[in-house]
């Protein structure tokens, strides 16, 4: 685990998801083609693909499927990363740029493909998501994030602020971005619907199974646990902003950021009527971003960036609180009932990094708060790796690992950052 292990609390999406399938801890030698570390929407993914074309595939969690971030996020599925076209095609050049723009775009096609294919109940709703311009300044970026997405034919528009507040419900925003390859799901019913999906295709699954070791001889990897281990050809760590020690460089070059969520119970019918009328998720252009959404019985879900220090931290939360009712005055009143929290992987380029560790060992983190897509497409790419795949046919390139200098500094620092953000923030 990370430095920072938040607890698994009973939220909103443990208490409407589907109930977990039971799979068993590694005990004795497990043997597989591919060992995957990690349940969550990146190992999952990786796991469903890789069984689909026939490879014998064994995924180990330190806990179940959708234990760590996937099951604990807004369940917002958003296309892109926070780069625009115009960054990204310089940034990796004329060849591998439109296809990590093609591949970041149509994220939200392979999670609602998938969704549909494999029958997955987890109130997958697709009619958009908004990013909410808090200022001017942020608007004139949302209207060039819509010229950039627009030139490549991407169904996205701008919206003022007199739409913008009917969509939302909220007169706090000077307009928006609607995006409609966006939408939401219920993110812990996804992880557990990949999860029966895989298996279904012939993956094994083993729960409460710490990887304690990874070493390397001639045979190929092994992957010790408590109760024994797997060897593999091939190895995908699937970790994320949960990484531990079992590659130090890898959990070294992102920083874990707390994120926190609050959540009524369904809302009295006059007061729904009045936010989000159409369904679509907001997110907002502040620094530290808020984001909300409905949930399928009309339970309003509020999140935010919270603190490193404080592990169950009551001001974030009743900051959360506060927060809902100056956006949305008409929840005054209102009880929230649910409160939790989770981690986010953060790279320094805010971008996601699929490497090759090593030859067999793969690794994908760091989806910058954009997981339920970003996590979903690197699982495939990381299973066409595995497979065999030409790197350059991957919708990713495969970057080194960079470890962050300083790592421990880098976390003080984004809670700094975090602080000094918070402040401009309330100078809008």
């Amino acid at each position: 685990m990370s430095a920072i292990s938040l607890p698994s609390p009973r939220s909103l999406w443990e208490t409407t998801a589907p109930p977990a399938a039971a799979f068993p801890a590694v005990a004795g030698v497990v043997r597989a083609q591919v060992a995957v570390v990690g349940a969550g929407y990146t190992g999952l993914s990786a796991a469903l693909h890789l069984a689909e074309a026939g490879h014998d595939v064994a995924v180990i969690d330190a806990h179940a499927p959708g234990w760590g971030a996937s099951g604990r996020n807004g369940g917002q599925v958003i296309a892109g990363v926070k780069q625009d076209p115009e960054f990204l095609r310089p940034h990796f050049g004329d060849i591998v740029g439109p296809r990590v723009i093609g591949t970041v775009g149509s994220g939200p096609d392979l999670v609602f493909d998938l969704i549909s294919r494999l029958g997955i109940a987890c109130d997958a709703v697709r009619n958009g998501w908004l990013q909410l311009a808090t200022s001017e300044s942020t608007l004139r970026v949302s209207h060039e994030h819509v010229r950039q997405w627009r030139a490549l034919g991407a169904d996205v528009e701008t919206l003022d602020a007199a739409e913008t507040a009917r969509l939302t419900g909220s007169s706090a925003y000077v307009g928006a971005m609607l995006d409609r390859r966006g939408g939401t799901v219920q993110p812990l019913a996804y992880a557990r619907g990949l999860a029966g999906a895989a298996t279904r295709a012939g993956a094994r699954i083993f729960a409460d199974t710490p990887a304690t070791g990874l070493a390397r001889d001639r045979a190929g990897w092994r992957v010790r646990t408590a109760g024994g281990m797997v060897t593999a050809e091939r190895v995908i760590l699937a970790t994320n902003a949960y990484s531990g020690r079992l590659h130090d460089g890898l959990r070294r070059s992102v920083v874990a950021a707390a994120s926190w969520q609050v959540a009524t119970d369904p809302l009295p019918a006059e007061v729904r009527a009045t936010i989000l009328p159409e369904g679509q998720a907001g997110s907002d252009m502040r620094r530290l971003l808020r984001y909300f959404r409905l949930d399928a019985n009309g339970r309003f879900v509020l999140g935010a960036r919270g603190s490193f220090r404080d592990p169950q931290p009551p001001s974030s939360l009743r900051r959360l609180c506060a927060t809902a009712t100056v956006l949305f005055p008409q929840l005054r009143g209102v009880p929230f009932t649910y409160q939790w929290g989770g981690l986010v992987a953060l790279t320094q380029d805010h971008l996601p990094h699929l490497h090759a560790l090593a030859p067999g060992l793969l690794a994908g983190v760091g989806y910058n708060g954009r997981g339920v897509a970003m996590a979903t497409v690197m699982g495939r790419e990381l299973a066409g790796l595995a497979a065999g795949m030409d790197p350059s046919e991957l919708g990713l390139p495969v970057v080194g690992v960079r470890p962050l200098a300083l790592h421990a500094a880098n976390r003080l620092g984004v809670h700094a950052t975090t602080a000094w953000y918070r402040l401009l923030d309330t100078r809008q």
